[in-house]
């Protein structure tokens, strides 16, 4: 697959940008944040250090100790301190706290709860009109996906930016990394990709023996949230999903059209329904396979790199600090080289073009990259899970909905999710 043309492929996610009237610099830019975490916490930090003419203004988690632990960080920052204007009657806390922050006369909301929940926020937010950071994944279930390509189709035209938390494209480095494959041409042809995100578990699991008397099946699983597939999308989904998009960017994020995955539960987990491992084998046109190893297992190799393998050379990022390419005789033919200054980080770039966009008028819409990168993870469990080979349509198809009634949702309910997949026997209607 010749990817010079994926630059194109690429740009045409942009298509639902708009231009439109920017917010004059004297205005103060309002923000609102919701899903008050550690990410989401990192995420207000760059958003508020984006712009000089900027305020948070509404906050909403369903955890007033969230709140309350993510102000008193952000009111640590010298500079980011006394642009904290969260008065209590904007503490919004509840599974409705997000509709309350979207009336809090907000310009941009920061969408950053456990993934389950981003389908029904990202809707909310186009029907607004808010400008919209939402941090990957855009959705957990098929369902999920297919409601948020709804919503990205919603958004088209609109005079709203929206960037999405795959923070990857907006690193310089492999930004010039990718130039060099996708327009540049410098490894020729792409043949194949091998990714890993090799690392420990990135939540704790909890012992079913601190949950406290009284505490409804919803709020112990949302406490808990990373080993339950409605709420985290398990690993692969929740994480891993990075290395699945950077195979989605270099193959210009056309779709492939099948995979075949594995995947179990080596480490006993006493409470949740996720996998801990997997492998995932992308069939793209001409015989191109793209191969994705994710691994949450502490005391193992760890790695998050990747392996873009051309006729004449190969591209490695991730090894040795910077990308770099080498050709097939094993000689470095280009490195990033950083600025003395070192290179900007990803995390703040991405709120720096979000906070531009919106103060020049020539808006940003991630919107169907951000989807389709999502997509290609969930396809992936799916595999996994069932033990099936699954083309692009049939995951895209597929009845799998795992977030319950979402307008009927209430705290003190009951909910059993699915039991830990076994492959072989798990099954998805409309698959296998």
């Amino acid at each position: 697959m010749k990817t010079a043309a994926g630059a194109t492929a690429a740009a045409s996610a942009f298509a639902g940008a708009a231009r439109g009237e920017g917010i004059d610099p004297d205005k103060k830019i309002k923000v609102g944040f919701v899903g008050t975490g550690g990410r989401g916490t990192g995420a207000a930090l760059q958003a508020l250090s984006a712009d000089d003419n900027i305020e948070l203004h509404a906050v909403a988690d369903v955890f007033q100790e969230r709140i309350d632990n993510s102000l008193k960080t952000l009111a640590k920052n010298e500079k980011i301190g006394p642009k904290l204007n969260v008065a209590s009657d904007r503490q919004f806390v509840g599974l409705d706290g997000y509709k309350r922050v979207l009336d809090s006369d907000i310009d941009v909301i920061l969408l950053t709860t456990t993934p389950g929940f981003r389908p029904l926020h990202l809707r909310a937010a186009v029907e607004a009109g808010k400008h919209i950071f939402a941090e990957k994944p855009m959705a957990v279930d098929a369902a999920g996906v297919r409601h948020g390509y709804e919503t990205v189709k919603m958004s088209e035209g609109k005079p709203l930016s929206i960037v999405a938390g795959f923070c990857w494209r907006y690193s310089p480095s492999r930004v010039a990394a990718y130039k060099k494959v996708m327009e540049e041409g410098l490894i020729g042809d792409v043949v194949g990709v091998y990714a890993t995100y090799y690392s420990g578990h990135s939540k704790p699991h909890i012992d079913p023996s601190e949950r406290t008397a009284g505490m409804s099946d919803i709020e112990w699983q949302i406490r808990n949230w990373y080993n339950y597939t409605w709420l985290g999308g398990g690993g692969l989904v929740e994480q891993a999903v990075h290395s699945v998009d950077k195979i989605g960017w270099v193959m210009g994020d056309t779709s492939p059209i099948r995979c075949r995955a594995t995947g179990g539960l080596a480490a006993p987990q006493a409470d949740g329904n996720i996998f801990d491992h997997y492998h995932i084998a992308y069939e793209y046109p001409n015989n191109v396979w793209c191969h994705l190893a994710s691994r949450k297992t502490p005391g193992c190799t760890n790695e998050n790199a990747d392996y873009v393998r051309g006729t004449k050379g190969t591209l490695i990022v991730g090894r040795g600090g910077v990308p770099f390419i080498v050709d097939n005789d094993g000689k470095e033919i280009w490195r990033f080289r950083k600025p003395r200054s070192g290179e900007p980080n990803m995390y703040q770039v991405e709120h720096d073009d979000l906070f531009k966009s919106i103060r020049s008028g020539e808006f940003i819409n991630d919107g169907p990259r951000m989807m389709h990168s999502t997509m290609m993870a969930i396809m992936g469990r799916m595999s996994a899970h069932t033990g099936q080979e699954i083309s692009w349509e049939d995951a895209m198809a597929a009845k799998e909905d795992f977030f319950p009634e979402e307008e009927n949702l209430q705290w003190d309910q009951s909910y059993e999710p699915n039991s830990v997949a076994i492959p072989g026997q798990t099954k998805i209607e409309g698959i296998g």
